[in-house]
């Protein structure tokens, strides 16, 4: 993870790199953006899924033997 020095400064370059950048390239900039944006969220989606899944399917596990395996 970047530190908040290292980020500002990244964010500068792109500043910087996307003023200079044709209209054309920024239209193709902001649409990869927007897949990766959409793809995190599809990855969310099915992480929680998955996560709720494993609860729903594990909760019929009694405490004592959650607390017994967690002992040993």
């Amino acid at each position: 993870m970047k530190t908040e020095q290292e980020w500002e400064q990244l964010i500068k370059a792109i500043n910087v790199l996307l003023h200079q950048a044709y209209d054309s390239t920024l239209d193709e900039i902001y649409a990869l953006l927007q897949k990766i944006d959409d793809e995190e969220d599809e990855n969310d989606l099915r992480a929680y899924y998955a996560a709720k899944s494993d609860v729903e399917n594990n909760s019929l596990i009694a405490w004592e033997d959650i607390k017994q395996e967690i002992a040993n």
